[in-house]
C-alpha cells in the first residue's frame, strides 16, 4: 500500500494511493487507515514529503563496502546522528546548494518510517512499530564534513532531508531490496540493504533504548558506496526496490534565502 502526504490548492492531507487515484484519509495515517470517501486524481495533487518526522535518525557505516570505501573499520555498534525536520523536502521539491559549502554528496539510503510511539523494543517486535518504507537522500556537506570533525553542521541545511515518494506499508523484509542512485540518468550507487551491518529491526530497538520514537519519525538506515558529488543543475534520484523513485534537482542558493 502507498500511503501519500498531498497538497492540493492549499489544502494538505493523507491518503492511499492506487494507481492514479488518492482515497483521502481522515486524519494522519498513524491514527488508523479509514477514508473518507473522497477520491482525489495524482495529477491534481502536489506530493509532499509523505511524513513529518520529529526527528531524523541516521546512520554512518552502516554498509560494509561503504566503510570500505572510506577506510573505515565496520562498526561494532550503530553509528547514529540526527538531522532536523527543518531539512526536510519531498519529491521534486528543490535541493538548494548552500554557498558556504563546496561539495555537496548524494547518499541514497532505505529510510524506515516510525508508525507508534516507541521506546525499549525488543529486537523481535521492532517492525511491528515501523509504519512503512520510503526513499531517502541524506544529502551532506562532504567539506563541511570533514572540517568540522562531526556531523551536525554538514548534515541539517534545509533541504538536505530528502524523502518520498510515498510510504510503503507492505514489504515483508527490508533488509532485502536493491537501493540505488541515479545522477543525471546515470547509475553511480548500486546496492542491497542485505549489505548493512545493522539491519532495521536492530536498529528500531537500539534506537528505541536511547530516545523515545514518535510516530512519523525516520530512521534512515545509511548508505552503500559509490557516494559522490551534485552540482547546480544536477538532477538525483534515489530509487528502492518495492517503493519507487525519489526525484529532486540541485539548485543555487540565493541570496537572504
Amino acid at each position: 500500500m502507498h500511503i501519500v502526504r498531498f497538497d492540493r490548492q492549499g489544502r494538505w492531507g493523507y491518503g492511499i494511493l492506487e494507481g492514479e487515484k488518492i482515497s483521502v484519509l481522515w486524519g494522519a495515517p498513524y491514527d488508523g487507515l479509514s477514508t473518507t470517501g473522497e477520491v482525489m486524481s495524482l495529477p491534481e495533487v502536489t506530493l509532499l514529503a509523505p511524513c513529518e518526522p520529529s526527528k531524523i535518525i541516521a546512520l554512518g557505516l552502516n554498509y560494509r563496502d561503504h566503510a570500505a570505501e572510506f577506510g573505515n573499520p565496520v562498526p561494532d555498534e550503530p553509528l547514529i546522528f540526527m538531522k532536523p525536520g527543518t531539512a526536510v523536502i519531498g519529491p521534486d521539491e528543490a535541493i538548494v546548494y548552500p554557498a558556504m559549502s563546496r561539495r555537496v554528496d548524494y547518499e541514497a539510503e532505505l529510510a524506515a518510517v516510525i508508525g507508534k510511539t516507541a521506546r525499549h523494543v525488543p529486537e523481535d517486535k521492532a517492525l511491528d512499530y515501523v509504519l512503512g518504507y520510503t526513499c531517502f537522500n541524506d544529502v551532506t556537506a562532504r567539506d563541511l564534513q570533514k572540517k568540522d570533525g562531526q556531523f551536525t553542521r554538514a548534515k541539517s541545511f534545509d533541504t538536505f532531508a530528502a524523502l518520498g515518494p510515498w510510504m510503503e506499508t507492505e514489504i515483508a523484509d527490508p533488509d532485502n531490496l536493491t537501493v540505488e542512485a541515479f545522477l543525471n540518468g546515470e547509475r553511480r550507487q548500486h546496492s542491497n540493504t542485505s549489505n548493512m551491518v545493522f539491519g532495521v529491526a536492530q536498529l528500531v530497538s537500539f534506537i528505541s533504548r536511547i530516545m523515545t520514537l514518535l510516530p512519523g519519525d525516520v530512521i534512515a538506515t545509511g548508505t552503500p558506496s559509490g557516494i559522490g558529488p551534485m552540482r547546480v543543475g544536477d538532477v538525483v534520484e534515489i530509487r528502492v526496490e518495492q517503493i519507487g523513485n525519489l526525484r529532486n534537482q540541485v539548485v543555487a542558493e540565493r541570496a537572504g534565502a
